[in-house]
């Protein structure tokens, strides 16, 4: 029995589990329709009914001949053959009469009419005839045992009268979500309920490892009753998954109930994140606690899970397909796990660049937007920037080749760009947005891990913005996209509750601020400094968020009282908005880049009509210099 929340490496957790499961147990067959056998594993080998074609045929629109009487024609020597004594005529898949042995094509033949033709070369006896059992002979073996059927294995079958087949029963994986919390997605969620989908995202990834995933309902935190739905699930699939009570907590009841019913062999594994996954088994069938964190869920369904069930099912454990690529970022780890790093690429001068994104494990977004996967070895303390990295992917390789990359500041601008780059390219071309803030943005054109960067940074000292910070940290001439010139200002709850008017009356409230860096952070220090206020005065201002999205959402929901953002957010939320200043939104890039396809792709979105109304019907922009290009050297 494995050592309550272990810390055992990934490979010989798997390893040990493994060896505790009969893997050499026979699976149970069943016979069903040739039709229904798409993607399912034959469990004998499959035999031919009948042969293919069952008789001689022509392969040719023409006539058929006896070869013989063909042989002495030439192109100086014309043959007259007569139908019905020497020729017959046939279309392609005409039965050959037994007198006839040869087929000369229609468009072989000089002259034709009712009764007779010529022809001017001989033919080949057996010549474009389809001999009886050219495909498949009768009793020939058509698949082997333990093959996965494809369509055109159905064809063959089907061609030579073969009407059942003997395939393994499926294997079935039951999911059980548990968690007194969760509720289905039909419901109105109120505070406190969360709405349970880690089972879909299981159902998904099960048909991707080849099992028959089988829901069950969600379980309240109470021991008999997931209890109860476990031996359910056992009596009727070959696993079960159950999703959440695998750590510690006062209502995590995974661990007592498998060792209870049936045996624990690991609980805790030395990855992050994922680590309180539990390995059991009941009757001999694998019993899985999976941890509640979608993140945390996916490393062990795709480390734990996949292998487990491949090779229960005697398949090959496929691997992700690897590239390698520069890190853009340094990487710190912890020594005592194995660590899945989520990654953005980008195709930059013919290299790969990644970039790591957020790294919580209760964030799935962050799988939607990934491109890749790093894996950091235990006993590792982390990867420095610039050295370069295996990365594992999770999208095709041409879509990360034909995506723009944009990093650099957040605005809602940027996401309706990339849903009319996906539209007007019919998805050949999509954008991909990180959002570090303005001055990172900056950095990593200099550094050259993005294609475009947007940026509002505010130069306290020339009061202008972007081009003298520009001048300042860049060596190489670089351009700017004007985009947008966009109302900054303070976002409150609506009706103003606090009566705040100014950036001197947000003392008196719960402020929330922007990441440092961002544009909007910089022009925050600069409107405090210019009115004499200093930053330990401003409760909250540690608080960061990293999207103007986020942070209005935070004060609709009475999370903050304040902060500074854009009108266009407070417009969404329906907040009240007290207008500060109008700043200047661009897209810088290198010049280099200026004839690029990207480039003349984004100036043809930027420019065209109907994106500049949408971005006018969001309030609080001005279009008027949009799509103009300024060369900064």
């Amino acid at each position: 029995m494995g050592k309550y929340l272990s810390n055992i490496s990934l490979e010989e957790g798997l390893q040990k589990y493994l060896s505790v499961l009969e893997l050499d147990r026979v699976r149970e067959s069943e016979i069903i329709d040739v039709e229904d056998a798409l993607n399912r594993r034959s469990s004998e080998a499959i035999y031919a009914n009948l042969s293919a074609p069952f008789y001689n045929c022509s392969a040719m629109d023409g006539i058929a001949v006896k070869a013989e009487n063909t042989f002495t024609a030439n192109e100086q020597n014309i043959i007259m053959l007569k139908e019905g004594r020497d020729y017959i005529v046939v279309d392609t898949g005409d039965p050959i009469p037994k007198q006839f042995d040869a087929v000369i094509m229609v468009e072989d033949l000089l002259e034709r009419n009712e009764e007779s033709v010529k022809i001017y070369k001989p033919a080949i006896p057996w010549q474009h005839i389809r001999s009886l059992g050219e495909d498949v002979v009768e009793k020939e073996m058509i698949i082997p045992s333990y093959h996965t059927i494809r369509p055109q294995d159905i064809g063959a079958m089907i061609s030579a009268k073969v009407d059942k087949v003997k395939v393994f029963k499926e294997f079935k994986v039951g999911i059980i979500p548990t968690g007194t919390e969760l509720i289905d997605r039909h419901k109105e969620p109120e505070i406190g309920d969360i709405i349970e989908f880690n089972s879909r995202l299981f159902e998904g990834l099960i048909l991707e490892y080849e099992g028959k995933p089988k829901r069950y309902p969600i379980v309240e935190d109470n021991y008999e009753k997931i209890k109860s739905s476990i031996i359910e699930a056992l009596n009727e699939c070959d696993m079960v998954l159950v999703n959440a009570g695998s750590s510690q907590g006062r209502e995590d009841f995974t661990y007592d109930i498998i060792n209870e019913i049936g045996e624990v062999c690991i609980h805790g594994l030395a990855i992050k994140p994922g680590k309180p996954a539990i390995l059991g088994y009941i009757n001999n069938k694998p019993v899985i606690g999976i941890p509640g964190y979608p993140v945390s869920a996916w490393v062990v369904m795709e480390n734990i899970v996949k292998p487990v069930l491949r090779t229960l099912i005697n398949k090959n454990i496929s691997s992700r397909k690897k590239i390698e690529a520069i890190l853009s970022k340094r990487i710190m780890s912890t020594l005592k796990y194995e660590e899945f790093v989520r990654v953005k690429l980008s195709f930059i001068d013919g290299k790969y660049v990644a970039t790591p994104i957020k790294r919580g494990a209760g964030t799935i977004t962050t799988l939607v937007n990934a491109d890749g996967i790093i894996r950091i070895p235990q006993n590792v303390e982390g990867i420095e920037e610039g050295e370069v990295v295996d990365i594992e992917l999770l999208k095709d390789i041409r879509e990360i080749e034909n995506t723009i990359v944009s990093i650099g500041s957040h605005d809602i601008v940027m996401d309706i760009i990339n849903d009319e780059i996906i539209n007007k390219s019919r998805g050949k071309i999509h954008l991909s947005s990180t959002h570090v803030g303005s001055f990172q943005g900056l950095l990593s054109v200099k550094k050259h891990e993005n294609h475009i960067a947007p940026i509002h940074l505010f130069d306290v000292e020339e009061e202008n913005y972007n081009i003298p910070y520009i001048k300042k940290y860049l060596n190489e001439d670089v351009a700017l996209i004007k985009l947008v010139k966009r109302t900054q200002g303070l976002l409150v709850k609506k009706g103003n509750p606090l009566n705040i008017k100014s950036i001197k009356d947000i003392s008196k409230s719960r402020y929330i601020n922007r990441q440092k860096g961002s544009g909007t952070r910089i022009l925050f220090d600069y409107l405090l400094k210019k009115d004499g206020i200093k930053k330990n005065e401003i409760n909250g201002y540690e608080r960061e968020e990293f999207t103007h999205m986020s942070l209005a959402k935070a004060i609709q929901n009475d999370d903050a009282d304040c902060g500074l953002g854009v009108y266009s957010a407070a417009h969404i939320f329906d907040l009240d908005f007290i207008p500060i200043c109008e700043e200047e939104y661009d897209l810088l890039f290198r010049q280099s880049d200026l004839s690029t396809e990207y480039i003349d792709y984004l100036l043809k979105i930027i420019k065209d009509d109907s994106f500049i109304q949408k971005v006018n019907e969001l309030g609080g922009y001005n279009t008027e210099n949009m799509g103009e290009v300024v060369c900064i050297e």
